[in-house]
């Protein structure tokens, strides 16, 4: 079981703009069933975790459906709608206690972190993180979410091209 930060980033460090938004990422051309791509990365994965801007993104994106079917925990300090149907567990808890749920929920399944970068970051914090990929969009944004607001060592594991996008898989390194 490995624990993953999936995620996408403009070339200058960026997963989100200073807004929230994602508008710049589904623009880029990708091939969905490519190297290293959303699609198949999803199908090996059992427990979801997002921070709550994440997951207001997707509800307002996806006009209130849920497309995910694994068990999902959502970070937040705020009263959030659940989408109908899905499996969603909103936590104020610590990442530990929360990461050891995910473990027992995902049957044997890898973790994904969608994101933020800050809460990767706490996973990581917590020696929890095992690989971040990335896949870095041909655009920069200037300002925003960062990537992942910590110092951490990385060992590259992978590249690919999938059309536009530089494509990275790395481990996390640990003390």
């Amino acid at each position: 079981m490995t624990t993953h930060f999936f995620t996408a980033s403009s070339l200058d460090g960026f997963i989100a703009t200073a807004e929230h938004s994602l508008d710049w990422l589904l623009k880029q051309d990708i091939d969905p069933d490519g190297p290293m791509a959303y699609q198949g990365f999803e199908k090996t994965i059992g427990a979801l975790a997002m921070g709550a801007s994440t997951y207001e993104w997707v509800m307002q994106h996806e006009e209130g459906r849920w497309g995910y079917t694994q068990p999902a925990w959502v970070f937040t300090h705020r009263e959030l709608e659940i989408a109908e149907g899905a499996d969603i567990r909103l936590t104020q808890g610590d990442v530990a206690g929360v990461h050891a749920e995910m473990v027992a929920a995902a049957d044997g399944k890898d973790l994904w972190v969608i994101g933020g970068g800050d809460l990767a970051g706490q996973f990581a914090d917590a020696g929890l993180l095992d690989e971040v990929w990335v896949q870095f969009a041909p655009v920069t944004l200037g300002s925003g979410a960062p990537l992942l607001p910590r110092v951490l060592d990385l060992e590259l594991l992978d590249v690919a091209r999938n059309r536009n996008f530089l494509c990275g898989r790395y481990r996390v390194l640990r003390g």
